[in-house]
Protein backbone atom coordinates (compact mmCIF):
# COMPACT_ATOMS: atom_id res chain seq x y z
CA UNK A 1 0.00 0.00 0.00
CA UNK A 2 1.27 3.72 -0.81
CA UNK A 3 1.61 6.43 1.73
CA UNK A 4 0.55 9.97 0.63
CA UNK A 5 1.04 12.59 2.96
CA UNK A 6 -1.38 15.49 2.54
CA UNK A 7 -1.42 17.07 5.49
CA UNK A 8 0.92 19.82 5.21
CA UNK A 9 3.22 21.25 2.52
CA UNK A 10 5.41 21.68 5.85
CA UNK A 11 6.05 17.93 5.93
CA UNK A 12 8.64 17.82 2.62
CA UNK A 13 12.10 16.62 3.21
CA UNK A 14 15.21 18.28 1.76
CA UNK A 15 16.20 17.17 -1.27
CA UNK A 16 19.39 15.79 -2.00
CA UNK A 17 20.47 18.99 -3.34
CA UNK A 18 19.34 20.85 -0.43
CA UNK A 19 21.17 18.48 1.60
CA UNK A 20 24.90 19.03 -0.49
CA UNK A 21 24.38 23.23 -0.07
CA UNK A 22 23.16 22.67 4.05
CA UNK A 23 26.64 20.29 4.74
CA UNK A 24 28.97 22.55 2.56
CA UNK A 25 27.58 26.26 3.84
CA UNK A 26 29.86 28.75 5.64
CA UNK A 27 29.28 29.27 9.16
CA UNK A 28 29.06 32.27 12.16
CA UNK A 29 27.93 33.19 14.90
CA UNK A 30 24.95 34.86 13.80
CA UNK A 31 23.83 36.95 16.81
CA UNK A 32 26.90 38.24 16.53
CA UNK A 33 26.01 38.89 12.63
CA UNK A 34 29.07 36.86 11.32
CA UNK A 35 27.35 33.86 9.90
CA UNK A 36 27.83 34.80 5.60
CA UNK A 37 25.15 32.48 4.47
CA UNK A 38 22.11 33.65 6.96
CA UNK A 39 23.43 37.10 5.90
CA UNK A 40 23.33 36.31 1.91
CA UNK A 41 19.70 34.88 2.84
CA UNK A 42 18.93 38.02 4.14
CA UNK A 43 20.21 40.14 1.56
CA UNK A 44 18.80 37.37 -1.28
CA UNK A 45 15.60 37.64 -0.11
CA UNK A 46 14.97 41.06 1.01
CA UNK A 47 16.02 42.04 -2.87
CA UNK A 48 14.15 39.60 -4.18
CA UNK A 49 10.93 41.63 -2.86
CA UNK A 50 12.16 45.29 -3.28
CA UNK A 51 12.74 45.73 0.11
CA UNK A 52 15.86 47.02 2.27
CA UNK A 53 16.69 44.12 5.02
CA UNK A 54 16.02 40.99 6.30
CA UNK A 55 15.89 39.01 9.40
CA UNK A 56 16.23 35.03 9.55
CA UNK A 57 14.13 33.29 12.29
CA UNK A 58 13.04 29.78 12.90
CA UNK A 59 8.93 29.67 12.00
CA UNK A 60 6.53 32.07 10.39
CA UNK A 61 4.84 32.60 13.50
CA UNK A 62 7.73 34.47 15.10
CA UNK A 63 8.08 36.52 11.79
CA UNK A 64 4.78 37.58 12.28
CA UNK A 65 4.72 38.34 15.93
CA UNK A 66 8.12 40.18 15.58
CA UNK A 67 6.31 42.23 12.65
CA UNK A 68 3.18 42.58 14.86
CA UNK A 69 5.68 43.90 17.81
CA UNK A 70 7.23 46.36 15.78
CA UNK A 71 4.71 47.88 14.44
CA UNK A 72 2.61 48.37 17.26
CA UNK A 73 2.55 49.68 20.68
CA UNK A 74 0.41 48.29 23.69
CA UNK A 75 -3.49 49.88 23.60
CA UNK A 76 -3.39 49.77 19.61
CA UNK A 77 -5.77 47.39 17.72
CA UNK A 78 -4.96 45.66 13.99
CA UNK A 79 -7.22 44.45 11.57
CA UNK A 80 -7.25 41.46 10.00
CA UNK A 81 -9.73 38.64 8.64
CA UNK A 82 -11.17 36.06 10.61
CA UNK A 83 -9.55 33.06 9.12
CA UNK A 84 -5.94 34.66 9.18
CA UNK A 85 -3.04 32.65 10.65
CA UNK A 86 -1.61 35.08 12.87
CA UNK A 87 -5.46 35.37 15.16
CA UNK A 88 -6.22 31.46 14.81
CA UNK A 89 -2.98 29.77 14.76
CA UNK A 90 -0.61 31.83 16.49
CA UNK A 91 -1.48 30.75 20.25
CA UNK A 92 -2.44 33.97 21.10
CA UNK A 93 0.28 35.91 20.56
CA UNK A 94 -0.88 39.09 19.24
CA UNK A 95 -2.44 39.69 22.91
CA UNK A 96 0.22 37.80 24.64
CA UNK A 97 3.36 39.44 22.21
CA UNK A 98 2.22 43.05 22.23
CA UNK A 99 -0.99 43.73 24.10
CA UNK A 100 -2.80 44.52 20.99
CA UNK A 101 -6.48 43.54 20.14
CA UNK A 102 -7.94 42.59 16.92
CA UNK A 103 -10.45 44.03 14.81
CA UNK A 104 -12.11 40.84 12.60
CA UNK A 105 -13.16 41.07 9.29
CA UNK A 106 -14.89 38.69 7.08
CA UNK A 107 -13.71 38.73 3.87
CA UNK A 108 -14.18 36.57 0.61
CA UNK A 109 -12.19 33.19 1.47
CA UNK A 110 -9.55 35.38 3.74
CA UNK A 111 -9.30 38.23 1.64
CA UNK A 112 -10.37 41.55 2.93
CA UNK A 113 -10.65 44.82 0.47
CA UNK A 114 -9.68 48.42 1.23
CA UNK A 115 -13.93 49.07 1.36
CA UNK A 116 -13.61 46.66 4.37
CA UNK A 117 -11.07 47.96 5.73
CA UNK A 118 -11.64 51.56 6.34
CA UNK A 119 -14.58 51.89 8.13
CA UNK A 120 -12.87 49.74 10.88
CA UNK A 121 -10.53 52.15 11.33
CA UNK A 122 -11.34 53.46 14.77
CA UNK A 123 -11.33 57.39 15.81
CA UNK A 124 -7.76 58.60 17.54
CA UNK A 125 -9.72 61.06 18.94
CA UNK A 126 -11.76 59.07 20.81
CA UNK A 127 -10.59 57.29 24.63
CA UNK A 128 -12.91 54.38 24.39
CA UNK A 129 -11.20 52.65 20.96
CA UNK A 130 -7.86 51.65 21.07
CA UNK A 131 -5.56 52.93 18.10
CA UNK A 132 -5.56 51.06 14.96
CA UNK A 133 -2.01 51.18 13.96
CA UNK A 134 -1.74 47.75 11.55
CA UNK A 135 -3.36 45.62 8.60
CA UNK A 136 -2.09 41.90 8.31
CA UNK A 137 -2.97 40.26 4.81
CA UNK A 138 -1.99 36.52 4.52
CA UNK A 139 -1.21 35.55 1.05
CA UNK A 140 -2.03 32.67 0.34
CA UNK A 141 -4.89 32.65 2.60
CA UNK A 142 -4.50 29.17 4.75
CA UNK A 143 -8.42 28.53 6.08
CA UNK A 144 -9.79 30.35 2.50
CA UNK A 145 -7.99 27.38 0.43
CA UNK A 146 -4.89 28.52 -0.46
CA UNK A 147 -6.87 32.04 -1.79
CA UNK A 148 -4.87 34.55 -3.30
CA UNK A 149 -4.27 38.31 -3.23
CA UNK A 150 -3.16 40.04 -6.69
CA UNK A 151 -1.15 43.43 -6.63
CA UNK A 152 -4.58 44.75 -7.93
CA UNK A 153 -5.85 43.97 -4.91
CA UNK A 154 -3.14 45.10 -2.62
CA UNK A 155 -2.71 48.61 -4.21
CA UNK A 156 -5.70 50.41 -3.19
CA UNK A 157 -5.31 48.91 0.89
CA UNK A 158 -2.14 49.78 0.41
CA UNK A 159 -2.93 53.35 -0.08
CA UNK A 160 -5.82 53.41 2.55
CA UNK A 161 -2.85 52.43 5.02
CA UNK A 162 -0.62 55.28 4.01
CA UNK A 163 -3.82 57.58 3.71
CA UNK A 164 -4.88 56.96 7.25
CA UNK A 165 -0.99 56.41 8.93
CA UNK A 166 -1.38 52.52 9.26
CA UNK A 167 1.39 49.57 8.95
CA UNK A 168 0.53 47.32 6.22
CA UNK A 169 2.22 43.58 6.88
CA UNK A 170 2.13 40.68 4.55
CA UNK A 171 2.06 36.97 6.33
CA UNK A 172 3.25 35.68 3.18
CA UNK A 173 3.64 31.97 4.39
CA UNK A 174 2.70 30.83 1.12
CA UNK A 175 3.58 33.97 -1.16
CA UNK A 176 5.37 31.65 -3.93
CA UNK A 177 2.38 30.47 -4.35
CA UNK A 178 0.86 33.55 -4.30
CA UNK A 179 3.48 34.53 -7.21
CA UNK A 180 3.16 31.19 -9.10
CA UNK A 181 -0.88 31.67 -9.59
CA UNK A 182 -1.04 35.10 -10.59
CA UNK A 183 1.97 35.77 -12.35
CA UNK A 184 2.82 39.17 -10.42
CA UNK A 185 6.68 40.32 -9.71
CA UNK A 186 7.90 39.47 -6.30
CA UNK A 187 9.60 42.46 -6.22
CA UNK A 188 6.94 44.50 -6.98
CA UNK A 189 5.56 43.81 -3.32
CA UNK A 190 8.21 45.68 -1.24
CA UNK A 191 6.61 49.23 -2.59
CA UNK A 192 3.42 48.63 -0.76
CA UNK A 193 3.77 46.28 2.12
CA UNK A 194 6.27 47.46 5.48
CA UNK A 195 6.56 44.09 6.48
CA UNK A 196 6.36 41.00 4.54
CA UNK A 197 6.96 37.19 5.96
CA UNK A 198 8.27 34.83 3.59
CA UNK A 199 8.53 30.97 4.74
CA UNK A 200 10.80 28.89 3.33
CA UNK A 201 9.52 25.65 4.94
CA UNK A 202 6.38 24.96 3.39
CA UNK A 203 5.94 24.90 -0.59
CA UNK A 204 10.08 25.24 -1.06
CA UNK A 205 10.95 22.57 1.20
CA UNK A 206 13.44 23.85 3.50
CA UNK A 207 13.49 21.94 6.97
CA UNK A 208 13.39 25.30 8.52
CA UNK A 209 12.82 28.98 8.71
CA UNK A 210 11.35 32.37 7.64
CA UNK A 211 12.57 35.33 6.58
CA UNK A 212 10.91 38.51 8.10
CA UNK A 213 11.72 41.73 5.12
CA UNK A 214 11.22 45.10 6.06
CA UNK A 215 13.25 48.55 6.04
CA UNK A 216 16.95 48.66 7.96
CA UNK A 217 15.45 50.38 11.33
CA UNK A 218 12.42 48.14 11.45
CA UNK A 219 14.95 44.74 10.91
CA UNK A 220 17.62 46.30 13.42
CA UNK A 221 14.53 46.52 16.19
CA UNK A 222 13.54 43.17 14.88
CA UNK A 223 16.70 41.50 15.67
CA UNK A 224 16.23 42.68 19.01
CA UNK A 225 12.38 41.61 19.44
CA UNK A 226 14.01 37.97 17.85
CA UNK A 227 16.57 37.99 20.87
CA UNK A 228 13.68 38.66 23.24
CA UNK A 229 11.33 35.97 21.93
CA UNK A 230 14.37 33.30 22.15
CA UNK A 231 15.27 33.31 18.36
CA UNK A 232 18.40 34.01 18.43
CA UNK A 233 20.51 31.29 16.75
CA UNK A 234 23.96 30.49 16.24
CA UNK A 235 25.21 28.50 13.53
CA UNK A 236 22.23 29.12 11.82
CA UNK A 237 23.69 29.17 8.20
CA UNK A 238 23.15 25.33 7.89
CA UNK A 239 19.22 25.84 7.67
CA UNK A 240 20.12 29.44 6.03
CA UNK A 241 21.52 26.98 3.29
CA UNK A 242 18.87 25.45 2.77
CA UNK A 243 16.61 28.63 2.26
CA UNK A 244 19.09 29.79 -0.64
CA UNK A 245 18.95 26.31 -1.96
CA UNK A 246 15.13 26.72 -2.39
CA UNK A 247 14.77 30.08 -3.43
CA UNK A 248 17.24 28.75 -6.09
CA UNK A 249 15.58 25.75 -7.45
CA UNK A 250 12.11 25.32 -6.02
CA UNK A 251 10.17 28.20 -6.85
CA UNK A 252 9.53 27.48 -10.41
CA UNK A 253 7.92 24.02 -9.57
CA UNK A 254 5.21 25.17 -7.60
CA UNK A 255 3.25 25.25 -10.67
CA UNK A 256 3.24 21.53 -10.09
CA UNK A 257 1.96 21.27 -7.01
CA UNK A 258 -0.75 23.31 -8.30
CA UNK A 259 -1.80 20.89 -11.18
CA UNK A 260 -1.52 18.10 -8.60
CA UNK A 261 -4.33 20.12 -6.38
CA UNK A 262 -6.38 20.58 -9.45
CA UNK A 263 -6.47 17.00 -10.19
CA UNK A 264 -7.34 16.06 -6.44
CA UNK A 265 -10.02 18.96 -6.30
CA UNK A 266 -11.88 17.55 -9.30
CA UNK A 267 -11.83 13.90 -8.28
CA UNK A 268 -13.28 15.11 -5.30
CA UNK A 269 -16.22 17.31 -6.94
CA UNK A 270 -17.08 13.84 -8.85
CA UNK A 271 -17.54 11.60 -5.31
CA UNK A 272 -21.31 11.58 -3.58
CA UNK A 273 -19.58 11.94 -0.22
CA UNK A 274 -18.32 15.08 -0.56
CA UNK A 275 -20.82 18.08 -0.11
CA UNK A 276 -18.94 20.55 -1.73
CA UNK A 277 -14.93 21.37 -2.98
CA UNK A 278 -13.49 24.75 -3.04
CA UNK A 279 -11.61 26.44 -5.85
CA UNK A 280 -8.53 25.08 -5.50
CA UNK A 281 -6.12 28.32 -6.80
CA UNK A 282 -2.69 26.78 -5.72
CA UNK A 283 -1.86 23.91 -3.73
CA UNK A 284 -4.90 23.61 -1.03
CA UNK A 285 -7.90 21.84 -1.46
CA UNK A 286 -10.73 21.90 1.00
CA UNK A 287 -13.77 19.99 0.92
CA UNK A 288 -16.18 19.32 2.97
CA UNK A 289 -18.01 15.71 3.96
CA UNK A 290 -21.31 14.55 4.07
CA UNK A 291 -20.26 12.48 6.65
CA UNK A 292 -18.01 13.42 9.77
CA UNK A 293 -14.58 14.62 8.75
CA UNK A 294 -13.19 11.91 11.28
CA UNK A 295 -15.17 8.94 9.63
CA UNK A 296 -13.55 9.84 6.02
CA UNK A 297 -10.34 10.77 7.53
CA UNK A 298 -10.00 6.76 9.32
CA UNK A 299 -11.30 5.32 5.84
CA UNK A 300 -8.42 7.81 3.83
CA UNK A 301 -5.88 6.09 6.43
CA UNK A 302 -6.59 2.81 6.03
CA UNK A 303 -5.38 3.35 2.42
CA UNK A 304 -2.48 5.33 3.32
CA UNK A 305 -3.50 8.66 2.76
CA UNK A 306 -2.96 11.49 5.58
CA UNK A 307 -5.05 14.46 5.96
CA UNK A 308 -6.10 16.57 8.03
CA UNK A 309 -9.74 18.09 9.44
CA UNK A 310 -10.29 22.16 9.57
CA UNK A 311 -13.75 21.26 10.85
CA UNK A 312 -16.41 19.20 11.95
CA UNK A 313 -17.12 18.31 8.28
CA UNK A 314 -14.25 19.87 6.07
CA UNK A 315 -10.81 18.36 5.08
CA UNK A 316 -7.78 19.63 3.87
CA UNK A 317 -5.21 17.97 1.43
CA UNK A 318 -2.00 19.80 0.70
CA UNK A 319 -0.08 19.22 -2.48
CA UNK A 320 3.97 19.78 -2.00
CA UNK A 321 7.31 18.65 -3.87
CA UNK A 322 7.19 15.08 -1.78
CA UNK A 323 3.78 14.37 -3.66
CA UNK A 324 4.97 12.73 -6.66
CA UNK A 325 2.43 11.94 -10.19
CA UNK A 326 2.10 8.60 -9.31
CA UNK A 327 0.97 9.12 -5.89
CA UNK A 328 -1.88 11.56 -7.04
CA UNK A 329 -3.39 8.70 -9.54
CA UNK A 330 -3.36 6.32 -6.20
CA UNK A 331 -5.06 9.26 -4.66
CA UNK A 332 -7.32 9.61 -6.93
CA UNK A 333 -8.12 5.86 -7.04
CA UNK A 334 -8.49 5.87 -3.69
CA UNK A 335 -11.39 8.52 -3.47
CA UNK A 336 -13.36 6.55 -6.14
CA UNK A 337 -13.34 3.27 -3.73
CA UNK A 338 -14.18 5.24 -0.37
Amino acid sequence: MMTVDLRSDTVTKPTPGMLEAMWSARVGDDVFGEDETVNALEAKAAAMFGMEAGLFCPSGTMTNQIAIKCFTQPLDELIADQRSHVYRYEGGGIAFNSAVSTRLLDGDRGRITAEMIEPEINDINNVHYPRTSLVVLENTVNKGGGSCYTLEDIKPIATLCKQKGLKLHLDGARIFNALAHTGDPAIAYGQYFDGISVCLSKGLGAPVGSVLLADKDTIKYARRVRKVLGGGMRQAGFLAAAGIYALDHHVHRLTVDHAHAQILAEALSNQSWVEQVLPADTNIVLFDTVQPAKEVLQKLSEKGIKANATDAHRIRFVTHLDVHPEQVEYVVKALKEL
